[in-house]
């Protein structure tokens, strides 16, 4: 039996060219710098007008090379002036001055000094210790976390002493050393728990009669003061208000993360660099972007002076006809990279642009209650772009504004239906109810249900459930963990 089908298939496929776009597009100022250097690198026929002193990785790939190799191109279909510039700047750098000045400012900030648990084994030499119990020693600090805290059941570190460092030993001389790491600094370090990481910093300092007590409170009644069970621990003591909360205070003032605070830890500090500027100008909104991002590249002279020699040559041997193919394939690319580059800046541009005008009163005031609902299909049709290529430049890239640095897709917020039906921000929302949580009474802070009664009176009917997850959204605990004496 014969069959006859007719299949259809539609499918849409971007070039490589597009491809890289759009990754040029979705880099940070920093990134992109790393991504131009290697580029430079890899590409002889770009030049940046600067000594690249820098070493690069050597192996870093090169992601339009594939796309030029496989051409089938005679020397003699070359037009050579085509590629022959003497201007040395690329126009796109003279089109606009909407370039921030901070072309220079490329260093980045790393964390260097003495590392977290070197400090600690720093401090082992002030102790008489044995040989093997100083390799215990050190191995627990080996074991100590970011935060500072040991998390690993203590026969778990007596099996891998005997396995790996041949030690043998037991628990309870475990907990003996245990003891010497406790008296490093910073006070706390070396816990096993919060319970006992806030305990070690109270039996450091001057006992008085509020750290007594706390003390008592952490160690026979730690559930109900993680729970903020006061009238439970009133009861249990028999103490007063003021007595208690004297007692709370000392706690409050400790520190839950001793590793965190550690100046020296070997973490890379976080360093942002802004891709935008946002200023008020005689109260009118300034757009620049970051200089960084805008390169001065043009067609290396070595190799414009190639091309000028093949073209004055009156005899053509083969050995120049596979340089100057070399050479076309090269400066195609690179031809490209610089286009791509413009076409980047333009739309970081005017995307950025568009979102600056459509929360121009945001940006005007800093109050976050006058941030528009804003979707990303909002800005991509104003600006007659792809959705996905407006995520990219939000979701990668930072503003600096008069209120901070800003991730942009801050900015990006549902919409909801206040009592007049009129569109409001879910930003807005929660900062209404951020302000409402920080002005309630401790003593008596207000409940979900409560605070969705409260939200409704001013005109935003939302439910108790929504009201709980702008709450959690917000890093906001729930009115019995914000309760104080």
């Amino acid at each position: 039996m014969l069959k006859q089908q007719l299949n259809f298939k539609l499918s849409q496929k971007l070039s490589p060219q597009q491809i890289q776009l759009m990754k040029l597009i979705q880099l940070p100022t920093q990134a992109f710098e790393q991504r131009l250097k290697q580029e430079l690198e890899e590409n002889p026929a770009l030049d940046s007008g600067k000594e690249q002193t820098d070493d690069f990785d050597s192996d870093l790939s090169n992601d339009y090379d594939d796309d030029y190799g496989n051409e089938s191109i005679a020397a003699e279909d070359i037009n050579v002036d085509e590629y022959l510039s003497d201007d040395e700047i690329p126009s796109y750098r003279l089109q606009t001055n909407n370039y921030s000045a901070d072309d220079e400012e490329k260093s980045v900030p790393y964390a260097s000094g003495t590392s977290f648990n070197q400090h600690l084994k720093n401090q082992l030499n002030t102790f008489r210790l044995s040989e093997e119990d100083r390799e215990v020693a050190e191995f627990l600090i080996g074991s100590v976390d970011e935060s500072g805290y040991i998390r690993r059941p203590l026969e778990d570190i007596v099996d891998d002493l005997a396995f790996t460092q041949n030690i043998f030993t037991s628990v309870e001389h475990i907990e003996k050393i245990l003891n010497i790491v406790h008296e490093l600094d910073p006070a706390g370090v070396g816990a096993r728990n919060l319970q006992e990481c806030l305990l070690i910093q109270l039996q450091r300092k001057e006992p008085t009669a509020s750290i007594e007590m706390a003390i008592e409170i952490l160690e026979k009644s730690f559930e109900h003061f993680t729970k903020k069970h006061y009238k439970k621990l009133l009861q249990k003591f028999d103490i007063t208000e003021v007595e208690l909360r004297d007692a709370i205070l000392e706690i409050e003032r400790l520190n839950p993360k001793p590793g965190g605070s550690y100046a020296g830890n070997t973490k890379i500090i976080e360093h942002i660099v802004p891709d935008f500027t946002i200023r008020i100008v005689e109260g009118v909104l300034e757009l620049t972007l970051n200089g960084r991002n805008a390169p001065e590249l043009h067609v290396s002279k070595e190799y414009n002076n190639m091309l000028k020699g093949y073209k004055d040559a009156r005899e053509k041997t083969k050995s120049q006809k596979d340089a100057v193919l070399f050479i076309k394939q090269k400066l195609d690319a690179a031809k490209w990279f610089i286009d791509a580059i413009k076409q980047r800046q333009q739309t970081l541009l005017v995307t950025m642009n568009a979102i600056m005008h459509y929360q121009e009163e945001y940006f005007l005031t800093g109050d976050e209650r006058k941030l528009k609902p804003m979707i990303l299909k909002d800005i991509a049709d104003m600006i007659n772009m792809d959705v996905s290529t407006v995520s990219r430049v939000a979701n990668s890239k930072y503003v600096d504004t008069p209120y901070g640095t800003k991730l942009i897709k801050e900015f990006f917020s549902e919409a909801m239906k206040n009592e007049q039906g009129e569109d409001v921000s879910t930003r807005e929302i929660k900062k209404i109810l951020e302000t409402v949580i920080e002005e309630e009474n401790k003593k008596k802070p207000l409940t979900d249900e409560k605070l969705a009664s409260i939200l409704k009176e001013k005109g935003y009917p939302i439910a108790r459930r929504t009201v709980a997850k702008y709450r959690e959204q917000l890093d906001i605990p729930v009115a019995r963990l914000r309760k104080k004496i």
